[in-house]
């Protein structure tokens, strides 16, 4: 781990230089080549919702951290994506939802890109736990249409 990232790993998270040392050694064991590809990715996600299919939301999170857009995360991404999910602080939260929503970069959400991750979330939700939302949010089209409409936004956005 070069000091320039441990440096900058130990401003912008709330780790500390032992802990991101002990990340790193876990994240070289597991890949030896430096990088996780968007399919190993996939497979870690799998294994944390076992009896649903979280594959297309996991490909949105991974190319929400992919910030070199190389097709794989390095340690450094990792960390950051591990300390924005888990203990970021709430506009950098914030900012990370609006990059997982907006599936195609250009900086606008629009009601499809929210209908798109939407349905994503829906499939890790077990079809038993889905009949027991509310009428008005027990559909991805229904969720993202009660979303939309609490910001207030257009058909078109």
């Amino acid at each position: 781990l070069s000091k320039e990232i441990l440096e900058e790993l130990k401003m912008n998270t709330r780790f500390s230089e032992e802990e991101l040392c002990r990340w790193y050694e876990s994240f070289q064991r597991q890949c030896p080549d430096g990088r996780i590809s968007r399919a190993e990715f996939e497979k870690i996600y799998g294994t944390f919702f076992p009896n649903s299919d979280p594959k297309g939301y996991a490909r949105h999170v991974f190319r929400s951290f992919d910030t070199n857009d190389d097709g794989t995360l390095d340690f450094r991404e990792y960390i950051i994506a591990l300390h924005l999910t888990s203990s970021g602080k709430t506009h950098l939260k914030l900012e990370w939802a609006f990059s997982l929503f907006d599936v195609d970069r250009n900086g606008v959400i629009s009601k499809g890109e929210v209908l798109e991750i939407i349905t994503a979330i829906f499939k890790m939700i077990p079809v038993d736990e889905q009949k027991l939302l509310p009428e008005d949010e027990n559909s991805p089209q229904k969720r993202a249409d009660k979303l939309w409409a609490y910001f207030n936004k257009g058909e078109n956005g």
